[in-house]
């Protein structure tokens, strides 16, 4: 699995289950539309009074599972990393980058309180129960960067 077959793998989703901790240290998952990077960052919008708004502004540790939707399809990659709202030019190269994967999303640009989440990924294992023997290969993305 090269960095690019990687790359392709996590793009072919469209959504992924995020989860955070809420400040009772309770763990707390949702469905989010995601586009990725080329240097893997994940991208969502959200709503800042969202409980993952709240707990990753609390405590910006997240994690993700992509993949293992498809009837047939058994890879995963599951991710985790740091999250943040990055700002100006920042959040213009990602917003352009959310926006290929999702023209829709413009159209919530208007609703109130609409934010968009960076998660800089601190590791990920991508996982293909497809294969025989199945592959698990771990990556360390802060290389990639």
């Amino acid at each position: 699995m090269t960095r690019e077959q990687l790359l392709t793998f996590m793009r072919s989703e469209k959504y992924a289950v995020q989860t955070s901790v809420s400040g009772d240290r309770i763990p707390q998952a949702a469905v989010v539309g995601i586009a990725v990077s080329e240097t893997f960052e994940i991208v969502f919008d959200t709503l800042d009074s969202s409980r993952k708004a709240r707990n990753l502004r609390a405590n910006p540790a997240v994690a993700f599972v992509i993949g293992g939707t498809r009837d047939g399809d058994e890879r995963t990659v599951q991710c985790e990393g740091t999250a943040d709202e990055p700002t100006g030019a920042e959040l213009e190269r990602l917003q352009a980058i959310y926006f290929a994967r999702f023209p829709e999303g413009r159209d919530r640009q208007s609703w109130p309180g609409l934010i968009y989440v960076r998660v800089k990924p601190t590791w990920i294992r991508y996982s293909d129960f497809n294969a025989q023997p199945p592959r698990i290969i771990e990556f360390d993305p802060r290389q990639w960067s």
